[in-house]
Formats: structure tokens, sequence, C-alpha cells
């Protein structure tokens, strides 16, 4: 059997790409399928922050979780570094409402300046 008939190439169709980006709805911090969050709900989240960031994320993610969850317990908050020591993480389990905090929430997270991703 020649490589050509175990590894058979697979095309893509260029037009379904566009289709799959062209579906995304709102902005890309915005929940795309509402119809699978069950609210209220607790949402833990773990916010990875720049290498070197650890107290400017910490500060950072207490100022947004802050002004967004008054009643949120900030000294709950868990900074742990990476194996590696190199990013650090903050946990935090979020009690949420509605869909509009989590779309708030993830474009106050995307916009900081210490935030590399969120989980």
């Amino acid at each position: 059997m020649s490589n050509d008939q175990q590894n058979p190439k697979k095309e893509v169709n260029v037009s379904q790409i566009s289709l799959a980006n062209d579906e995304i709805k709102g902005k890309k911090t915005d929940i795309q399928n509402p119809e699978l969050w069950d609210f209220p709900m607790n949402y833990p989240m773990s916010i990875i922050g720049h290498e070197g960031e650890n107290e400017t994320l910490l500060n950072e993610v207490k100022l947004i979780l802050g002004s967004q969850f008054p009643d949120f317990d900030l000294a709950s908050i868990e900074v742990k570094p990476s194996k590696t020591g190199r990013f650090h993480s903050a946990r935090v389990n979020l009690y949420l409402t509605t869909a509009e905090q989590v779309n708030t929430l993830y474009a106050s997270l995307d916009a900081a300046t210490t935030v590399r991703i969120v989980m």
C-alpha cells in the first residue's frame, strides 16, 4: 500500500471555515451557546497571568472581581505558581446568575494587561 493510500489527504473547503467564523455571535468574549448554561451556578475559574506578574495579576483580578461582584470574598482568591514557576494562576469560585455577568467578566479579563488566559 502506498503512502497516499495510507494517509489520504483531506481537502478543506475555505467557505466552511469562513462560515464557522461568521457563526460567532457578538464579541469574542460573549457566550456562544447560552442554552448550555444553567443559571444560577457556581463557576470555578483559573486566571493565568504573564510571567513574573503574580502580584500585579492578583491586584488586577481583585479590581475586576471587586467591581463586578461586590459580595465576592477577595481573600478567597488562591494564587499558585505553575510547576516551573514561570506563570501564576488566580483561582476563584464565582456565583453567577446571568449570561450578561459572564460576558462582562470575560470582556474585562480579556482587556486586563496581566491576564494571559482564562480557564
